[in-house]
């Protein structure tokens, strides 16, 4: 396992505003405080119910063949072992105690160059143009400011490189009522529940190469885009 060698440099100025018509999600602290305390307990609540979604994801990845991927939001270390074994993977999360777990699982990979650090997605420490694929499993909803962070994947991801996001968009009917189920709460537990496909990805100038279910009643989609950008 390798903890170093990730190409950093100084941060390119962000946009003054970004457009976020959605309300308010929840802030950093906030993420950061629900994921440590989740950190014992994912793997076994959330582990195996979203699984399909994570091996679709890495499947599709692993088709790319990609120099290097960076993971946002790599959690617990779940979708590791799944990319590519030549493949250089960077895995960034808020939660330190996420990467505790992840870390332990790098480790039983030590043939693997994997590095993990602890890193907000929407203010990434990498230099422009850095990584060949991007995968976002179960983070845009969750993040304080969506449109920042895909500011800031983009940014981070080649022109031309594949950027693949797993994630829930409202829509469905099943949905539409576990969005009203859940909305007083969702943002106590740092989670948008109604979260619409169009703002959130068709409202950007990237390519959509393909949108798929995954996930048990269809409950999310793995959409994979191409970061055509000048």
């Amino acid at each position: 396992m390798r903890e170093s060698g990730v190409r950093t440099a100084a941060r390119q100025p962000e946009p003054e505003t970004f457009s976020e018509h959605a309300r308010p999600g929840p802030t950093a602290n906030a993420v950061v405080r629900t994921y440590d305390r989740f950190a014992p307990l994912y793997d076994w609540v959330f582990g195996r119910v979203l699984e399909p979604g994570r091996k679709a994801m890495t499947a599709a990845a692993s088709a790319l063949h990609p120099a290097s991927v960076l993971e946002v939001g790599v959690g617990t270390g779940l979708t590791l072992a799944g990319y590519p074994p030549d493949s250089r993977v960077v895995g960034i999360d808020l939660s330190a105690d996420m990467l505790e777990r992840a870390r332990a699982r790098a480790a039983a990979m030590p043939q693997r160059q994997v590095a993990l650090q602890v890193m907000n997605a929407e203010r990434m420490e990498f230099a422009d143009d850095s990584f060949d694929c991007i995968t976002v499993p179960y983070v845009l909803s969750v993040t304080p400011h969506p449109a920042r962070l895909v500011h800031e994947i983009r940014r981070v991801c080649k022109p031309g490189g594949a950027i693949l996001v797993v994630n829930h968009f409202s829509g469905s009917p099943f949905w539409w009522l576990m969005e009203r189920a859940v909305r007083s709460v969702a943002d106590r537990v740092g989670f948008r529940s109604d979260f619409a496909y169009e703002e959130h990805i068709l409202a950007h100038d990237w390519h959509v190469e393909s949108v798929r279910p995954v996930n048990l009643f269809r409950l999310s989609k793995l959409v994979v885009l191409r970061n055509d950008k000048a």
